[in-house]
């Protein structure tokens, strides 16, 4: 019964990330006008922001109306791709505390960390270009990260509690990678 659940609760989140993140309708391919490296430029980071929340934090703080956050975590997503091939798009989950850095520790094997992280909502970050769309840059390539970087991302927030698993959407507006895998 378990292993029902989960898989379900991993198809839900997959089917949840991806209308929140790509969205119902196909979207045009990135314009010949957009420059990748001008925009990488653009929202790469090069200092870490101040005042970086974890996404618990985050989604405390949130209320009913969109606000501007700080949101460190680490690319991850819960049982699914954190990715959107040619978006840039990524989930992000709260990062290990401080004793799943102690040596030979493995976050995926700790129950404390386990159950931390379950209670954890995911946060669904997307770069938006000038026009208001998603760009269609994907972000492995955009920011030369991978699944496991650490990144702090700063941008507009929101969180609908009604939704049946916690999701925070966070339009980005600047990125700083502070450690890759």
């Amino acid at each position: 019964m378990r292993t029902i659940l989960q898989i379900v609760s991993r198809v839900v989140v997959s089917l949840l990330f991806m209308a929140g993140i790509v969205g119902v309708t196909p979207r045009p391919a990135l314009s010949a006008a957009v420059d990748p490296a001008a925009v990488r430029k653009s929202l790469l980071l090069a200092a870490e922001p101040a005042g970086a929340l974890t996404p618990t934090a985050a989604k405390a703080k949130l209320s009913k109306s969109p606000q501007k956050l700080v949101i460190a975590g680490q690319i991850a997503g819960k049982g699914i791709d954190p990715f959107v091939k040619g978006k840039a798009s990524f989930a992000m989950l709260q990062l290990p505390d401080d004793h799943a850095k102690k040596p030979g520790h493995n976050a995926d094997d700790c129950p404390f960390c386990k159950k931390r992280l379950a209670k954890a909502p995911m946060v669904a970050v997307q770069f938006m270009g000038p026009d208001g769309k998603e760009l269609a840059i994907d972000a492995r390539e955009l920011f030369g990260v991978k699944q496991g970087a650490e990144v702090v991302v700063t941008g507009v927030a929101s969180f609908n509690p009604k939704l049946a698993l916690p999701i925070i959407q966070l339009k980005g507006e600047g990125i700083f990678i502070r450690k890759t895998p």
